[in-house]
């Protein structure tokens, strides 16, 4: 997948006509749409064309669980555009988006649904859209980020990667910790295929790592606390505590610049960020959610432990194998 030209202007067009209208309308499904049920799952492609001949896969794995309905619908009937604009001035050229909406497999009606890799707005927008925003969630603190891993470890093919050894880029939101592996039981449910035992989500994150830089993007500064420090084990300084939901779309792009070396500062994000209309106190708050991860990027930033207010531990030797 992934055939077609991006335009902004088409982009934005469709999202400022539905900007005031509810989330019912915008996401209007009531169960799993067909084309994003996971059972059968064979591939997701992200492949080069004569149009994007360096295509850069991108996946949004959004938690569509009650507490985490926001972030869809600021990207549906706000920001998605924006995001493009400033992978644009990132000088993204071939960006591939594939939303993921993710919930809780043990409660949840559709706990996994799967996009396409896209390059147009309406292909983009369209997947978004279809997405069942269940609003469910099992109450046990844990939802099911795990099954992401999975996927995009064993049922994703990008040209990016396979041509040229770049790596794609995961954005998942969420604001609970992951169930401690990935259910055999729960894959042939879901997708219809046989493990011959439980994968642990560490195996999970080190499979899709291969493939693709991953990063947990918390919502906002009151949710860290019971999940920030499970995360950081897992994913160290590529766990991003936003101050507000609104920042999702420019701490992604954001992330992409500095890890391409686009951006080679946080100095470079905040001027990139302004020139693209940024509100200053937005900046601000975009900036300190990112400073880690720019320090972790910056061989001349003085060395600091893995830890937040939170009391996030440090990432364990397999973690620094993966993440540096």
């Amino acid at each position: 997948m992934g055939h077609g030209n991006y335009s902004h202007a088409a982009h934005a067009a469709l999202v400022a006509d539905r900007a005031s209208r509810p989330a019912g309308e915008v996401f209007s499904q009531r169960g799993c749409h067909a084309l994003m049920d996971p059972r059968g799952l064979k591939v997701r492609e992200s492949r080069d064309s004569a149009d994007h001949p360096n295509s850069l896969g991108i996946v949004f794995a959004l938690d569509v669980t009650g507490s985490m309905g926001d972030i869809p619908q600021i990207l549906a009937k706000r920001d998605l555009p924006n995001f493009m604009k400033l992978l644009g001035a990132c000088h993204i050229a071939d960006p591939q988006l594939m939303f993921m909406a993710i919930g809780d497999a043990t409660s949840d009606h559709a706990p996994l649904q799967i996009g396409q890799f896209e390059s147009t707005a309406e292909l983009m927008d369209q997947w978004l859209t279809w997405s069942y925003l269940e609003g469910g969630g099992g109450g046990s603190g844990s939802e099911s980020y795990e099954l992401a891993f999975y996927v995009l470890a064993q049922h994703t093919d990008l040209d990016c990667m396979t041509k040229r050894k770049k790596r794609g880029y995961l954005f998942m939101t969420g604001d609970e910790l992951p169930y401690p592996a990935v259910s055999r039981h729960q894959i042939e449910a879901l997708i219809g295929e046989k493990l011959d035992e439980d994968i642990p989500i560490e195996e999970a994150i080190a499979a899709a790592a291969e493939s693709y830089h991953l990063f947990f993007l918390i919502p906002d500064l009151q949710r860290r606390g019971g999940c920030e420090a499970r995360w950081r084990e897992l994913l160290g300084d590529h766990v991003i505590c936003m101050e507000s939901p609104d920042d999702t779309c420019a701490v992604a792009a954001a992330i992409v610049g500095l890890t391409e070396g686009v951006l080679p500062s946080t100095d470079a994000v905040a001027t990139a960020l302004k020139a693209e209309g940024v509100a200053r106190e937005r900046v601000g708050a975009i900036v300190r959610a990112l400073r880690p991860y720019a320090d972790l990027l910056d061989p001349r930033a003085p060395a600091h432990p893995h830890a937040s207010s939170s009391g996030a531990a440090a990432p364990s030797s397999w973690w620094r194998r993966l993440f540096g």
